[in-house]
């Protein structure tokens, strides 16, 4: 496919920002930690809405993490020709070329989450709260980096907004041709979720806020690898990552129908908001801590 360069939008940032001898620091790794940063930020003033206190973050947050990014890596792997990763196993640690999956962060997450309110006797459904607070706020600041790498890509296209990568370090498969910018997509689709979440924080009993991010983050996958061009096709015209977030979309909205049917309803009324409001531990497993300045 030829281009009409005027036409398309160019990058030429090389994904190595610099180099601290013989060590390169990458933009996607830049990205990471701004977006451990900010997620932890928000996380912080979120914890007192949801009960738990800043220790038992602290003690959650650093094994999360790097279940996150095992849990991504790993997803990855088995997304991308995992057996020939086995035959070149010095390549599963190359996170610097990129090559995380958000399906495998959640879940590894997900289970060092579940994992410390097991052994610690600590709530789950606050804690999956905060979770969820993490990845929302943090996701779309990651997803800079792939911006960046040329990583995450669509099919060739001739529309105005196409990215054509012209620094010869980048993913892109050519420096010539535009493709669709599927990371810009997925930004665009992390800060709906933001626009429509990050309001009802403080609405939504115990463990809400994170099925519904599970359920938003699922329906955004299905939309968006439509445009990403990183998947062969495996069935019913869906790729690996789309049947992947159907499935655990069904997952979630079974989990969301049954604790309804038990009483929990996802909105807390004015009336609980009110009472939690009027001193500290009041609030019942479902209700929210009171609003936090």
């Amino acid at each position: 496919m030829s281009a009409v360069p005027l036409l398309f939008v160019h990058i030429g940032i090389d994904p190595v920002a610099f180099h601290v001898g013989p060590a390169a620091v990458h933009w996607y790794g830049i990205g990471y930690v701004i977006a451990i940063a900010v997620a932890i930020y928000f996380c912080r003033r979120y914890l007192a809405d949801r009960g738990l206190t800043g220790d038992q973050f602290d003690t959650v947050v650093p094994l999360a993490i790097a279940a996150g990014f095992v849990g991504g890596r790993l997803y990855f792997l088995l997304q991308n020709d995992f057996f020939w990763y086995l035959r070149h196993p010095i390549e599963m640690l190359a996170v610097w070329d990129g090559g995380m999956a958000f399906f495998g962060a959640i879940l590894g997450g997900a289970l060092a989450v579940a994992l410390f309110a097991w052994r610690k006797h600590w709530p789950l459904a606050p804690m999956c709260d905060v979770a969820a607070m993490f990845a929302l706020m943090g996701q779309p600041i990651g997803r800079l980096g792939n911006v960046v790498n040329g990583d995450i890509l669509g099919a060739p296209t001739y529309l105005p907004w196409g990215f054509i990568y012209t620094n010869p370090h980048s993913f892109a498969a050519s420096n010539t041709i535009a493709y669709q910018p599927a990371a810009i997509y997925e930004m665009l689709c992390n800060l709906v979720l933001i626009a429509l979440l990050y309001p009802l924080r403080r609405r939504v009993a115990y463990g809400w806020l994170a099925m519904l991010y599970v359920a938003g983050y699922c329906v955004t996958q299905v939309v968006v690898f439509f445009w990403r061009d990183t998947e062969p096709v495996l069935a019913l015209g869906l790729k690996q990552a789309q049947l992947t977030a159907i499935a655990l979309l069904a997952v979630d909205m079974a989990l969301m129908a049954i604790v309804y049917r038990r009483g929990h309803h996802p909105l807390l009324p004015a009336a609980a908001k009110t009472e939690t409001a009027s001193g500290p531990g009041a609030a019942e497993p479902d209700a929210v801590a009171g609003e936090t300045a």
